[in-house]
């Protein structure tokens, strides 16, 4: 089974807020996700507001051999939790 890191979108119409979660690769968008790792608000004013991340959880998962999304690695490169 492999698993990506991505977004899955939990905020109402017109006021997006994603979470960053662990999924299955086929798995739809907003479907099924094995583990909650974070939250990413993109209306926040500075880099701290728009990302909560539980950086072991996420270092845990790259480990286990989860791969990010393009939007999630730009994310996780800002934080810096993985290299660019």
């Amino acid at each position: 089974m492999a698993t990506r890191i991505r977004l899955r979108r939990v905020g109402r119409k017109k006021l997006p807020l994603y979470r960053i979660v662990v999924a299955d690769q086929v798995a739809p968008r907003d479907g099924r996700f094995i583990d909650i790792l974070g939250t990413y608000d993109p209306r926040g004013k500075s880099f701290a507001d728009k990302v909560q991340l539980d950086a072991d959880k996420v270092k845990d998962w790259i480990r286990r051999g989860a791969t990010p999304s393009e939007t999630v690695h730009d994310i996780l490169t800002r934080a810096g939790l993985i290299g660019a």
